[in-house]
């Protein structure tokens, strides 16, 4: 059993206790973190004349070996090692000698382990930053391809007023720009290093913080050198973002399964993503989408249990921490999946314009704009409002659109009704009306907002 503070006992571990304690199954995933680390702290110990230029040198080309036969397959990093610390520095012992057990100095697991994970978690939010970008981009293209594609919009899932396909997905735009600026919020406030905050207390060595965290992209350090070593709240905040994304990707995927259902049928997925039934040979599924939606619950659990593990954690580091990671982990995995998922499924879907256009004209859903149209007759609106619900009422019975009924039937409620009844309740006159900001009328310039974010995220 390979550890690095043996030095005090007396007996060796009991093996089930080693096995509980390590953590080497799930944080090599730091692996290229922990030597990205390594590398800018054997050359700040150098520059601050704790190291000589030889042992620097000899140092760096033992990481640069060790990270070439890892990522080539000629090392296989063994879970006979307590955590990935422990395996980088033995492998590199056993490569260049004594100079490799002067990579530790000034420095502790508690410190390396938090600069590992912030390293990770950041390179982890660009990785979902770019995938968001990718499903901002989908989504954008359908709502240019749809701005004068008709539907019913709605509240309580009953059909409420016209909308266009461009307007109802740029809903979803709106989130997922949020979504993207959000975890763009918490890269910067977490772009500090902790790399030098020892085990909870700093360090006796004349380590230059600064240019630690100048090499490795930082800000700056740490100020608080317990604080640096036992700050997980960067890690709730990106899994709390990533459990916003998933609830986003699930109110999409609800919206897409109720879409490609027999009775909407709105949505056509195209049959790479989508399934078949083991015994009815007509049925193809939306199962990614069901996926998505109930992969949201392991994400909320995954910031569950972050919230969970560090709520009674006093100063400074508890081994509790180290079960921030495999949540986590899965947490990102899952939501990276999710957000790829759904731009290919959306990318390569395609929308019944037609179908849209006749589900919200068979849904009453230009009733407003008929009471609308007696208001600016000078009815009051009240009034105006029991003359149309009287009216749909009767289209109901009668199993008509509003479109359809005889204009005598509309005089026979109203006197004021005239021929261009019909025009004011079209689906095109009650949604290119509607030109206020965010309006369905008003998406020449929404699209030009989406446009401008887009352009601007991609250069950051």
């Amino acid at each position: 059993m390979a550890q690095l503070w043996g030095g005090r006992f007396t007996k060796e571990t009991d093996q089930l206790v080693y096995n509980f304690n390590q953590s080497i199954g799930f944080d090599q995933k730091f692996f290229r973190q922990d030597v990205r680390g390594s590398r800018a702290h054997v050359r700040m110990l150098e520059r601050q004349g704790i190291l000589t230029k030889e042992e620097r040198d000899s140092i760096l080309a033992g990481l640069d070996s060790i990270e070439r036969d890892v990522e080539e397959g000629r090392l296989e990093i063994s879970n006979t090692y307590e955590d990935i610390h422990s395996f980088v520095e033995a492998v590199l012992t056993e490569r260049i000698g004594d100079a490799g057990k002067k990579l530790h100095t000034g420095r502790s697991r508690n410190d390396q382990v938090a600069l590992d994970m912030r390293l990770f978690i950041r390179d982890e939010i660009d990785e979902t930053k770019d995938l968001l970008v990718e499903l901002l981009r989908t989504v954008h293209e359908i709502m240019k391809a749809n701005v004068h594609t008709y539907m019913p919009g709605f509240t309580h899932l009953q059909k409420a007023q016209p909308v266009t396909l461009a307007h109802h997905m740029g809903a979803y735009f709106e989130m997922f720009r949020r979504d993207t600026e959000r975890i763009m919020s918490i890269r910067s406030r977490m772009n500090e290093c902790p790399l030098g905050s020892g085990a909870l207390a700093g360090t006796t060595y004349p380590l230059d913080r600064a240019y630690t965290a100048e090499l490795l992209g930082f800000d700056r350090p740490c100020a608080n050198s317990m604080d640096g070593v036992s700050d997980r709240d960067y890690v709730i905040e990106f899994v709390s973002a990533l459990s916003t994304i998933m609830m986003h990707l699930s109110r999409l995927s609800e919206e897409i399964i109720i879409w490609n259902s027999n009775e909407y049928r709105f949505i056509e997925l195209d049959d790479t993503y989508a399934t078949g039934s083991s015994i009815m040979p007509q049925k193809k599924n939306p199962d990614i989408a069901e996926l998505i939606r109930g992969k949201t619950g392991r994400v909320y659990g995954a910031l569950t249990t972050m919230l969970t593990v560090m709520k009674g954690i006093p100063l400074a580091y508890d081994k509790d921490m180290q079960e921030d990671k495999e949540m986590t982990f899965d947490a990102i995995d899952t939501t990276k999946g999710c957000i790829h998922l759904m731009s290919g499924m959306l990318a390569t879907a395609s929308f019944n314009d037609g179908r849209m256009a006749d589900s919200a004209r068979g849904g009453y859903t230009n009733a407003t704009d008929a009471a609308d149209y007696l208001v600016k007759k000078g009815v009051p609106f009240r009034d105006a409002h029991s003359i149309i619900g009287r009216l749909v009422l009767t289209c109901i019975e009668r199993d008509i659109a509003m479109d359809d009924l005889p204009l005598e039937d509309w005089k026979k409620e109203c006197e004021v009704f005239d021929q261009d009844i019909y025009d004011a309740i079209s689906l095109k006159t009650c949604v290119e009306q509607r030109k206020t900001t965010g309006a369905p009328g008003d998406m020449n310039q929404e699209l030009a907002v989406c446009e401008s974010f887009l352009a601007q995220i991609g250069q950051v």
